[in-house]
Parts: C-alpha cells; sequence; structure tokens
C-alpha cells in the first residue's frame, strides 16, 4: 500500500510540475501559442471539418437505419474468414479506407453499441479499421510533401496493404466467453430517416468540434515544446539511441513531433535525408497516426467498455508494417518516372482546394458512398426475401 502511495504521489507530483511548466511556457510566449491555435484552427478549417463531417454523418445514417446490418448478409462469407468478425464490420473497415481518421473507429464503437458485433469483434475492428484516407495522402503528402503524385500512390497501397496485414494478424486475437466464436444473429434495428438524420448530424458535429479541439491543442503543444528547447533535447537523446539505426538527431525531431501529431510530423519531411527514409518514415508515422488521433479516438471508447491496448497495438503494428512495405516498394517501382498526367492533375487540384470547395466535394462522396450502402442492402433484402419465398415453397 505505501508503494502504491507513493507512486501516486510522485505521478500526482509530475502532473502538477507539467501544468506549472505548461503555464510559465503560456506566460512567457504568448503570440507563439496563440499563433499555433490560429494555424491549428485554419487547419480545421480547412480540412478536417470538411472532410470528416459529411463522413461522420454517412457512417451515423449506415448503422442508425440498419444498413451495415444488411451489408453484413452479403459480406459474411468475406469477413468472418478473413478477419473474424461478422459482415456487418465491413461498414466500418470500407469507411474507414474512405473516410480517414477516426471515422472507421467511430463506425466500430457504433456496430458493438447497437449489438452488430460482440465485443472481441469490436476490439479487432479498432485494431485496423482507422485508416488514412486516400485524399489527405495522395493530396497532402504526396503532392504537397513530397512533390510526387507517384510518392503518395505507393505511400497509400503500403498503408492500405498493411491494415489489411494488421487485420490478419488480429483474427488471432482473444475468444468469446465460454470458449466459443461469437456469431450474434443478425440484429437489424432501424430508425425511422427524419429521427436518423438529425441524430447523426447533431452528434457528427459534436464530434467533430471535440477532434478539432485536439488539433489546435496539440499544434500548441508542440509549439511550446519547440520554444523551450524540449523537443530538441529529446530529439538529441533519441537520436543516441537510434544512431545505430541510422537515424540522427534530425530524424528523432521528425518522429517526436509525427508521434505527437501527424500532419506536423509530416510536413517536417520536406526537408534533408533521403528520399526512401523519408517516404518510410512518412509510412509509419500515417500508420500509427498520432496522439492526436489517438485521443479522439479514445474519447470515443470513453464511454465503452472496449480496451485501448488493442487499438494502440494495432497501430503500431500498422505503422511499422507501412514504413517496411514503402521501402520495398520504392526499390522495386523508381519514383523518377513520370506517371500519367492524368493521376497527376487529379492529385494536384485535390492539394489546392478550398473549403467550400473541399466540403462539397467530401459531402458528395459521403452521398454516393451511402447510395452504394444502400443499393447492397436492398439487394440483401431481395436475396433473402427470395430465400424465405422459396423456403415457404
Amino acid at each position: 500500500m505505501s508503494r502504491l502511495l507513493a507512486l501516486s504521489r510522485f505521478r500526482d507530483a509530475v502532473l502538477g510540475l507539467a501544468l506549472l511548466c505548461a503555464a510559465a511556457a503560456l506566460m512567457l510566449w504568448p503570440q507563439e501559442a496563440m499563433s499555433a491555435a490560429r494555424d491549428g484552427l485554419t487547419l480545421c478549417a480547412n480540412v478536417i471539418i470538411p472532410s470528416l463531417f459529411p463522413f461522420f454523418v454517412l457512417s451515423s445514417l449506415v448503422v442508425e437505419l440498419g444498413l451495415a446490418g444488411y451489408l453484413g448478409r452479403l459480406l459474411e462469407g468475406v469477413m468472418r474468414p478473413l478477419f473474424r468478425v461478422g459482415g456487418p464490420c465491413a461498414s466500418a473497415v470500407a469507411l474507414g479506407f474512405i473516410g480517414g481518421y477516426p471515422v472507421g473507429a467511430r463506425t466500430a464503437l457504433s456496430l458493438y453499441q447497437k449489438g452488430m458485433c460482440t465485443r472481441t469483434e469490436a476490439q479487432r475492428l479498432l485494431a485496423f479499421c482507422n485508416n488514412s484516407g486516400p485524399a489527405f495522402i495522395l493530396g497532402v503528402v504526396g503532392t504537397g510533401v513530397f512533390a510526387s503524385s507517384r510518392a503518395g500512390v505507393l505511400i497509400y497501397l503500403a498503408h492500405a496493404a498493411a491494415s489489411v496485414c494488421v487485420g490478419l494478424l488480429f483474427r488471432f486475437y482473444g475468444r468469446e466467453k465460454g470458449g466459443k466464436e461469437g456469431h450474434p444473429p443478425p440484429c437489424i434495428r432501424t430508425t425511422s430517416f427524419p429521427a436518423a438524420f438529425t441524430t447523426a448530424v447533431r452528434d457528427s458535429f459534436l464530434s467533430t468540434l471535440n477532434i478539432c479541439a485536439f488539433v489546435v491543442f496539440f499544434m500548441v503543444v508542440i509549439r511550446m515544446l519547440t520554444l523551450s528547447g524540449l523537443l530538441t533535447g529529446l530529439a538529441d537523446v533519441l537520436g543516441e539511441l537510434l544512431a545505430p539505426l541510422g537515424l540522427n538527431a534530425m530524424w528523432a525531431r521528425r518522429l517526436l513531433t509525427g508521434v505527437l501529431e501527424l500532419t506536423s510530423g509530416v510536413s517536417s519531411l520536406t526537408g534533408e535525408g533521403s528520399l526512401t527514409g523519408r517516404l518510410s518514415m512518412a509510412a509509419f508515422l500515417l500508420g500509427w497516426a498520432g496522439l492526436s488521433v489517438h485521443c479522439q479516438v479514445l474519447s470515443f471508447l470513453g464511454e465503452s467498455d472496449l480496451s485501448p491496448r488493442t487499438y494502440l497495438i494495432g497501430k503500431f503494428l500498422h505503422g511499422t508494417l507501412s514504413a517496411l512495405f514503402t521501402a520495398a516498394l520504392a526499390r522495386v517501382f523508381p519514383l523518377g518516372a513520370p506517371v500519367s498526367a492524368l493521376l497527376a492533375q487529379q492529385v494536384d487540384d485535390l492539394a489546392a482546394l478550398d473549403f467550400s470547395t473541399a466540403l462539397s466535394l467530401s459531402t458528395v462522396a459521403a452521398w454516393m458512398t451511402f447510395l452504394v450502402f444502400l443499393l447492397l442492402s436492398a439487394a440483401a433484402i431481395g436475396k433473402n426475401a427470395g430465400h424465405s419465398r422459396r423456403g415457404m415453397l
């Protein structure tokens, strides 16, 4: 007991000291803190809100209207053998690849809360369904950071392949109570469209604001750590530890920045260093996603009984595999060769979108995805109706 009390007091002392240092940093550099907050708000206005809000609404509608359940009847034969999760979980995987962080994790939690998957299946799903969207990788990372649409395509292929590999690995995670694999019966509870739509818009707006708060907070934290010299000092220490791997303090600083906040870390890769090394680190940071994204996901999981451990282990594996796959692909496919002019033009246009255009395109993409889910659900209903009629005959 005395050791636990001592540990608790030490933790409280460290936390109190950190808060005092944070308050001192804000008083020493108030203008820099405001500038970092403004940069974070700009990022939220131009990227976060237009890219996430429509897909949050979409994910809520897919679950609330029962489309995930109908889709699950079509894809049960695919999802169960590959990932040991039910067919409805396919909606979380699909939306995670299209909508970006943290749409997949939010959809997985909604499926679990609606009884469309078991706790073990939700834990498996969280390990690999929370991925970066193609717009961010192709537009911001590929064209914006590396000035190469080929680089963006290469990283996205490695990112997607690593996510699938993590899902295959986590199919061996856990067992249901009693030692039997959970096969919950189709639980398709639908809500009227007006009620589902208003609830989806309200909850999605609150979730988007929650995410923006974390983005702004971590932008300020990184700026304060940089100004205080603490980030540089930690990078020097980490650089010495990683020296056997060929990484110096510059690479360590990039890594630390990306571990905290993804966008800042990826943006730092425009400087010195080999192209393959910078691509591999970008792939790792995209797979890891950063503490900012993790806090966003944990804010959703806080009200559930799902453990964040599986999610965090999955993201670390995702980052590691993405880096390895990217390094291998960079050796096989040289990045100096030109890509299709059509693809390059599309990616260049994507990187230069303003708020209104980005919001419009994101909304259209979300509703087109919703239409696909609706058509697949209608096909599942028709298939089930056909089976029922044959059974009656």
